[in-house]
């Protein structure tokens, strides 16, 4: 008897009814967790972790619905670190009718991993038996990589439960043509729902501009750090530059583990982007160290072969703050914003970098002299202002009144993500505004999956739980690497010496599940 745990999107069809199906068929066997099986009042955080710990096997269902959810990707990312670490558990991905190429990070911990693949119910009694297969010993019958047929432009945004969403009406007029966006991740850079805000400007001047320059872009989860990086990119090349874009959450654990495999394939992906022949391994028989190959393969290879400028956008650079070779990998790009200044060496003016981070870098780079983020310039995001968020809701067909508009300003404060998916809710009549502000703070609200992934976090950081839980009791300011933490991971904020939760909302969800813990 193995023990099973199946993660997958709650209250949407088919994930839930597949779930519920595997649950029924696997439980006669071995001993299986799906979240509807915990009792009321139980302590979820500490059941789920511990499920997931204790796992054989871990199914994840894979969808639309799943892959954008922070609740589902949180869990599959604890049972690959687990699987990483000891070898279980074993994680067997099913494809729910979903042909499209993994997003990031989750790319990264199961693109490797043979799939099923699942596309309505006829096709549970083939899952079971290809699942009792995989368990017994074998695998999988898919291929580890993306499935043959061709991907569909993105997923559909995560909608409310399908049983509540037949009682509404159609979209806003004015709204229905755009609402198709995704809620998760990088914002199309035409996108009608992007706020342009002051740090646009900065950005946008920095990568036009003829020299190269650094630019780091800071900000708090959620905060709309990509979609900013995106826009600056588009806008280089709308000046003639070449942009190169990497986000370190693609790399699999394999290269994170070896810093000679991080930095070849560092160079080798630069190149492919840029359709340059790969000359890597001639680069990489010259006797120095893995940062001067990277940085001769940049100067005599890349930027040798460029005509153009080139802007080189690099996304959760705070993946490597631990990683051992961290230190020297930003070292490397603190010397290529200094080689701009060498006479001897003008091909390093061609470069510009765009660095984007959520957690403060000098928490991990002491060595201010090894640091590319106290050069050149440095932008923070913050919220939406009230003006923002009235706009905002004026471009989703404007569902919100004026005095509804200020009741979710006091709810939310200006989370981008938040009062996007919020008003993307209502003007989807999704579900009624004052359902919204009545349920927001509850589990199975319309923030629900958003607060458990927070919560789930928190449960795993027992120093970062305690922080917390004295600035929801006293206001009080916890050790500071603990404050530059939650605020880093969007949690907290301060007005003059007061520490407060970030916003409304997550005082009330977390004063209830923290401070009585």
């Amino acid at each position: 008897m193995a023990r099973v745990f199946i993660s997958y999107k709650r209250d949407v069809t088919p994930d839930q009814d597949l779930a519920n199906a595997l649950y029924k068929a696997l439980k006669v066997d071995h001993e299986v967790f799906i979240d509807t099986s915990m009792l009321v009042g139980e302590k979820w955080v500490e059941r789920i972790d511990a499920e997931i710990r204790q796992a054989d096997f871990f199914i994840a269902l894979l969808s639309p619905f799943s892959v954008n959810s922070e609740m589902a990707r949180t869990e599959i990312e604890l049972a690959h670190q687990l699987q990483v670490q000891r070898g279980r558990p074993v994680l067997l991905p099913i494809r729910v009718a979903y042909h499209e190429r993994l997003p990031p990070p989750l790319g990264g911990y199961l693109s490797p991993i043979n799939w099923a693949l699942w596309e309505g119910p006829e096709d549970t009694p083939r899952l079971l038996e290809q699942l009792a297969k995989a368990m017994s010993g074998g695998t999988l019958p898919g291929s580890a990589s993306t499935p043959a047929s061709p991907p569909r432009a993105s997923a559909a945004p995560e909608p409310a439960p399908a049983a509540a969403a037949t009682a509404f009406q159609a979209p806003l007029p004015s709204a229905a043509l755009e609402l198709d966006e995704p809620l998760e991740g990088a914002m199309d850079t035409q996108s009608a729902f992007y706020v342009v805000r002051d740090a646009d400007a900065t950005v946008m001047k920095a990568v036009s501009q003829k020299q190269g320059t650094t630019v780091t872009i800071k900000g708090a989860r959620q905060m709309g750090k990509s979609s900013l990086l995106m826009r600056g990119l588009a806008g280089a090349i709308t000046a003639g530059k070449r942009v190169a874009y990497l986000s370190f959450q693609e790399f699999d654990s394999a290269t994170f583990s070896n810093p000679d495999l991080f930095f070849q394939r560092f160079c080798t992906s630069l190149g492919d982007q840029l359709e340059l022949s790969n000359q890597v391994d001639a680069y990489w028989q010259k006797p120095m160290g893995l940062s001067q190959r990277c940085g001769l393969y940049m100067s005599g290879h890349i930027l040798k072969a460029l005509e153009a400028p080139l802007v080189l956008g690099l996304d959760e650079v705070e993946t490597l703050f631990e990683t051992p070779f961290g230190t020297d990998f930003f070292g490397m790009l603190r010397s290529w914003h200094n080689n701009r200044a060498l006479p001897t060496t003008p091909v390093w003016k061609k470069l510009s970098i765009v660095l984007v981070t959520s957690t403060e870098p000098f928490l991990f780079i002491k060595n201010l002299t090894q640091s590319p983020f106290n050069v050149g310039q440095t932008v923070e995001l913050g919220d939406f202002t009230p003006e923002q968020v009235a706009e905002l809701n004026r471009r989703h067909g404007s569902p919100l009144g004026p005095k509804q508009e200020q009741e979710l300003f006091a709810l939310l404060g200006g989370h981008p993500y938040l009062v996007r998916k919020a008003l993307y809710l209502v003007a989807s009549r999704s579900m009624r505004v004052e359902d919204l502000f009545s349920q927001a703070a509850e589990d199975r609200g319309p923030f629900g999956d958003h607060l458990r992934h927070l919560l789930f976090r928190l449960g795993g950081q027992p120093q970062l739980k305690a922080g917390f839980r004295e600035v929801l009791q006293r206001g009080a300011h916890p050790d500071e690497d603990v404050f530059i933490r939650l605020r880093s991971a969007g949690l907290v904020r301060q007005e003059g010496t007061t520490m407060l939760p970030r916003c409304e909302l997550y005082r009330r969800y977390f004063r209830e599940r923290l401070t009585t813990s």
